[in-house]
């Protein structure tokens, strides 16, 4: 008989200027990002132990992109998902930051251009936000549609990244 490799799981809660941002680390390598209240947030005790110590570098990185002074995140990430679901969010850390994409160009860009309700899908399950940018996806015409994290999040999300946020960003 086969033993079943052991999974341990850590989690924190930290600051920002979004809300509280739930961090979630399978096996040392962060596996989640959840906002508060947000659509698809896992179940908290699926979340582990509480542990800072897997988060170091997610946390510099996360300051220094609230700060204005990093626009591509360089982490290693455990994504669990359908194969499909995966190459949704790796095609979405291609999007640059301060620009956006529909999901029928993104459906395009990963050859299915009929797909794109299903990239939809697939977005609304990536379970990184921030770091893999799902906030950067659009309607056809450029409207906000759906985000876990609600739609004025994400507005001031795009805002931000675009340098339109005068205001300084207050938490939720």
């Amino acid at each position: 008989m086969t033993a079943t490799p052991v999974v341990t799981r850590q989690h924190t809660v930290i600051d920002s200027p979004y809300g509280n941002l739930t961090l979630v680390a399978t096996d040392g390598v962060l596996a989640g990002l959840y906002m508060t209240g947000q659509r698809h947030r896992p179940a908290e005790e699926t979340f582990g132990a509480p542990d800072r110590g897997p988060f170091a570098e997610t946390v510099r990185q996360l300051a220094a992109y609230f700060a204005g002074e990093l626009t591509e995140f360089d982490l290693p990430l455990h994504l669990a998902g359908t194969p499909f679901q995966r190459s949704v969010w790796a095609e979405l850390v291609r999007i640059p930051y301060g620009e956006t994409r529909s999901y029928g160009e993104l459906a395009e860009c990963l050859g299915k251009p009929g797909a794109s309700r299903a990239v939809g899908l697939a977005n609304g399950r990536n379970p990184v936000g921030i770091i893999v940018p799902c906030h950067r996806v659009v309607g056809a015409s450029g409207s906000l549609t759906g985000y876990g994290g609600g739609l004025h999040r994400k507005q001031r999300l795009l805002d931000f990244e675009r340098g339109t946020d005068s205001a300084v960003p207050a938490l939720f």
